[in-house]
């Protein structure tokens, strides 16, 4: 898709407060349909910290359209399927396809990557558009709506004035309860762990191209390969008390050892090879912030931070981008009421995967009883009637995205 270039008069600048997933897939997405953006980005330099991410037919639909598939396709992985085990014992429970099946059925396929990797191909992309901007080091500590614009005002007093901004400014946004009504985020009782470990040092019985999910009482791990089946990103979400507001608070390998003493020697064996974890609270939001005011709009995880048990957090922060940039697109005259069909277009569904991310979580948190009939439900289902139970997820294209057309990355390629 090429750039088109702004109607004379009409919206020509979008400030965007972060330079995340979200910011930089926001800002691709404004430059194919020729709107030119500045990314204001907290920090000096883009870290090289991260973990896995998980990224459906929805999303790599998505990558495919905004230019970054190609820069990202020989980073990920393809995984064949998804396992999912007893914690416990090591029994297998099921079995459901992904790879060839899922991309046949949903136009695009199913990957899995390192988040730097994602990131650094979304920001190759960028690099690539006339119509983007990224200043760094710029912290975005107050917006000012005068009407016919806005500026966005930096903790050094600097300013930046725009036609719109678009806070994509995380988890823990410092404008959304500024501007939208939002509250900050509320801890839900669990943390998860995480690392990426070199191939490696993953045991031969579970190096392969696979997504393995393992099912314990108020516990479940995920692990699949990333970096073109070079490491493998590790996942253990845990009841805990503690809360933490950082992404990568440091966590030795003793505190998830001792609170896997129950699990498999299998999997006992793969949780002690990392020297060291990061650890992070997860959060929600009790009470949705609203996620358009005037020419300010609130995206990704600033506007629903998603629980991970359904590996869309990321996802929707893409599928956000899109129908933001359409919005404004087809209504450059008047920039809110194109933030407001932003806003109705997307409440609903982000609603509909934050229930389902946590119906998920209950589910694989069970002990008991209730986890013996899981189980056994597991082992009797059909793995293809299964997954076409979300079709209504990974199906999703944004319908005023119909007409472009997007070069999506096709199965046959990987």
């Amino acid at each position: 898709m090429t750039s088109t270039p702004p109607s004379k008069g009409q919206l020509e600048r979008v400030l965007i407060a972060g330079g995340g997933i979200g910011g930089i897939a926001t800002a691709l997405a404004l430059a194919k349909r020729g709107i030119a953006s500045t990314v204001l980005e907290r920090r000096l330099i883009f870290g090289e910290d991260g973990a896995g991410i998980q990224i459906g037919p929805n999303g790599t639909r998505i990558l495919g359209e905004l230019g970054a598939a190609a820069f990202l396709r020989s980073r990920v992985t393809v995984p064949d399927g998804l396992r999912v085990l007893d914690a416990t014992t090591a029994r297998p429970l099921a079995a459901f396809p992904l790879g060839r099946w899922i991309a046949e059925r949903h136009g695009a396929p199913y990957w899995t990557a390192h988040r730097r990797d994602l990131h650094n191909a979304l920001l190759s992309a960028a690099e690539r558009e006339s119509l983007i901007k990224i200043r760094m080091g710029f912290d975005v500590t107050s917006v000012s709506d005068e009407g016919d614009g806005v500026t966005a005002t930096s903790a050094n007093a600097d300013d930046c004035r725009g036609d719109v901004l678009i806070a994509a400014d995380g988890a823990w946004s410092a404008l959304r309860s500024r501007a939208f009504g939002g509250a900050a985020p509320a801890y839900t009782g669990k943390c998860a762990v995480r690392v990426v470990l070199p191939i490696e040092d993953v045991p031969e019985a579970l190096n392969r191209t696979e997504v393995h999910l393992w099912l314990g009482r108020d516990v479940h791990v995920v692990h699949y390969p990333v970096q073109a089946g070079h490491a493998v990103a590790l996942v253990v979400v845990f009841d805990d008390r503690h809360v933490t507001t950082d992404w990568s608070t440091s966590c030795d390998t003793a505190w998830v050892s001792g609170r896997t003493t129950g699990f498999a020697p299998l999997l006992r064996e793969l949780l002690a090879r990392p020297d060291e974890w990061r650890r992070w609270s997860l959060m929600t939001l009790r009470h949705s912030p609203r996620l358009a005011v005037g020419r300010l709009a609130l995206l990704g995880d600033a506007a629903h931070p998603v629980m991970p048990f359904l590996a869309q957090g990321g996802v929707m922060a893409l599928e956000d981008a899109v129908v933001v940039a359409d919005t404004l697109a087809a209504d450059r005259a008047d920039p809110p009421r194109a933030l407001k069909a932003y806003e109705r277009a997307r409440r609903s569904r982000v609603q509909r995967v934050a229930r389902a991310s946590r119906l998920n979580g209950r589910i694989y948190h069970l002990g008991g009883l209730p986890a013996d009939a899981r189980n056994f439900a597991f082992t009797r289902m059909s793995a293809d009637r299964f997954m076409r139970r979300f079709d209504w997820l990974y199906g999703w294209t944004a319908p005023q995205t119909a007409s472009h057309q997007p070069v999506t990355p096709s199965a046959s390629s990987e």
